[in-house]
């Protein structure tokens, strides 16, 4: 299904500054990026080479989550902040899962809803809202949602490498609430975010590289995180460094500091 800009016009791709989707589909090995974007990612992987590894390592626990909330009987899947698509994307992982399962992208870059709407054009279970995810009303009232998504049934929510994207803290606080209370019992939510913990003057100068593309870079740490899920009850291992989330794997002690991971599922009758 062709997404819907909700009566907006959709605003014109800027070529000349760095755009943090764009971004990650270069670490991602994509092709969906511009001079800007490549020369940004270069001073980023300069200060920080295990980047890439990191951002395949949120694609790997993207994976994961949208697995578990699948047998957790979740058949209904809101990525927010889904970005470009890419392969091991959410709806990727779900068309695996679930030939017909609902899904459908948020995003408020220009580069990711129009690639997002290419993608899902021939598939009448997906689609593409151009919106910020911090505006619940504007989501989850827009058109796509409300034609895809019912949300008397468990949703699975995705927040996978985005909400440290998200500098106001109280503003993004409040949207999680009012997602979480919308949601079914039964509904899912889970999400990584860049960690504070173990920060050094290379995850600084990142983070610096960052504050010049669309969207500047927040680091929290574990607490922080913790109140996003609010009320909801923690799947274990709870909220924690992915290495903990990824016990089996062999990661560095870069990657396994790297950032926060929970998932949470929401009680109730």
């Amino acid at each position: 299904m062709i997404g819907e800009a909700d009566a907006q016009a959709v605003p014109e791709v800027d070529m000349q500054r760095p755009s943090v989707s764009r971004m990650y589909n270069y670490f991602l090995g994509g092709r969906h990026n511009f001079a800007a974007d490549r020369e940004a990612a270069a001073a980023a992987l300069t200060a920080m080479p295990e980047l890439p590894a990191i951002v395949r390592l949120n694609r790997r626990f993207l994976r994961r989550a949208v697995t578990r909330a699948h047998e957790a009987g979740v058949g209904q899947f809101l990525d927010l902040g889904c970005g470009i698509p890419s392969p091991g994307d959410a709806r990727e992982v779900v068309r695996e899962l679930d030939p017909h399962a609902p899904v459908v992208g948020v995003d408020v870059e220009a580069s990711a809803y129009l690639h997002g709407c290419c993608v899902t054009e021939d598939d009448p279970h997906a689609g593409m809202v151009l919106a910020d995810l911090t505006d619940p009303g504007l989501v989850l009232g827009s058109p796509v949602v409300r034609d895809l998504i019912d949300l008397d049934r468990p949703v699975g929510l995705l927040l996978v490498a985005v909400a440290h994207f998200i500098p106001d803290t109280e503003r993004l606080a409040r949207a999680l609430d009012d997602y979480r209370r919308a949601l079914a019992p039964g509904s899912v939510l889970a999400l990584t975010h860049g960690s504070r913990k173990g920060s050094s003057e290379r995850t600084e100068r990142v983070r610096r590289i960052y504050n010049n593309t669309t969207a500047p870079m927040v680091m929290r740490d574990q607490a922080d995180v913790r109140a996003f899920f609010g009320d909801w009850a923690l799947l274990s291992p709870g909220v924690t460094l992915v290495g903990e989330w990824m016990a089996e794997e062999d990661l560095d002690e870069v990657a396994q500091r790297a950032f926060i991971v929970g998932m949470s599922r929401k009680i109730g009758t």
